[in-house]
């Protein structure tokens, strides 16, 4: 989520009644987009989820994360805040959110934390998208030979959790050397369920290495070079539950190529080429999937630009 609003520019948040902080509007999205993948019901890491108000409120087994109406005793505002590269921070893949971000959970915590029973209900709705994969899946005869030529890279693939032989391979750190020709080794990886080429260097036709990874739930395209071409290599991954399009030159016309996945349910194109004509047709197609624009977050922007400017004309 740190992708969301990276080039938005916002003044600091203060805990104001007039910039109350929407749970629904402004955190869910973070919790959903950095948090709930690890702290949610497919995974828990530290036995913490983030996917409830009760569970949040809970903690894990280090503890409360959260204290009401105090960002600065709360656990989970202090891991988000400490510098890349601690081995505490969350999220602890990836980039870490922006300043932008943790100032809005900062205070929301300060407002008092609140979590309507409506938004807690939106975030753990979804049913665990491996739910539905085969359980006597075993891995092709090629897998092995395709996970070592991804360690040489510097990717590993790995569980997504224990005692399970689905698997994940997140190519982020290594975006600027990663290549059509170092995923071509994807094609074998049958067990992959996760995985994630945000801000890599790959093409349309690169995308063509995972058209057969009908495992796959989730797929992470955010900030490539990505285009409508490169989404008609999606149409037999009919398991995908979440697909990240920001920041790519995807239309209207590449949305089309996504009609025929049944269990899409997350789809997040901020600033990319798709309109609102083409989300509502893809929806009629797909009525359950949840697409993310950003335009909330663009009319906020440009209300808080409207004050900006009257204070000028104020000071004049």
């Amino acid at each position: 989520m740190a992708l969301l609003i990276a080039s938005i520019s916002l003044a600091n948040w203060p805990a104001r009644a007039e910039n109350k902080v929407d749970f629904a509007k402004q955190i869910q999205p973070i919790l959903q987009q950095n948090c709930v993948k690890c702290h949610g019901p497919e995974k828990q890491k530290a036995k913490l989820r983030l996917d409830s108000k009760e569970a949040a409120m809970k903690g894990g087994k280090d503890g409360v994360v959260l204290v009401s109406g105090d960002a600065e005793k709360s656990e989970l505002y202090r891991r988000i805040t400490l510098p890349k590269g601690n081995d505490d921070i969350m999220p602890n893949e990836g980039d870490p959110l922006s300043k932008e971000q943790t100032d809005l959970i900062r205070d929301w915590i300060a407002q008092g934390a609140e979590w309507p029973e409506t938004a807690a209900a939106k975030v753990s709705e979804p049913s665990n998208p491996l739910a539905h994969l085969p359980a006597d899946f075993k891995p092709g005869p090629n897998e092995a030979k395709a996970a070592a030529k991804l360690a040489q890279a510097g990717v590993d693939l790995r569980p997504i959790a224990m005692n399970t032989h689905w698997t994940e391979a997140n190519f982020r750190p290594q975006s600027s050397n990663v290549t059509d020709t170092v995923i071509a080794s994807l094609k074998d990886l049958s067990s992959l369920t996760d995985l994630n080429l945000a801000g890599t260097k790959i093409t349309d036709a690169g995308l063509g290495a995972i058209e057969g990874l009908t495992y796959l739930t989730r797929l992470h395209l955010e900030l490539t070079a990505i285009t409508d071409a490169g989404l008609a290599h999606l149409k037999k991954l009919t398991n995908l539950d979440y697909l990240n399009l920001y920041g790519t030159a995807v239309t209207d016309a590449g949305l089309q190529h996504l009609k025929g996945l049944p269990n899409l349910k997350h789809l997040y194109v901020w600033q990319s080429k798709v309109t609102e004509a083409g989300v509502k047709n893809l929806k009629a197609a797909l009525p359950n999937l949840d697409v993310s624009t950003g335009a909330e977050l663009a009319a906020l922007v440009k209300k808080e630009e409207e004050k900006k400017e009257e204070k000028q004309e104020e000071k004049k």
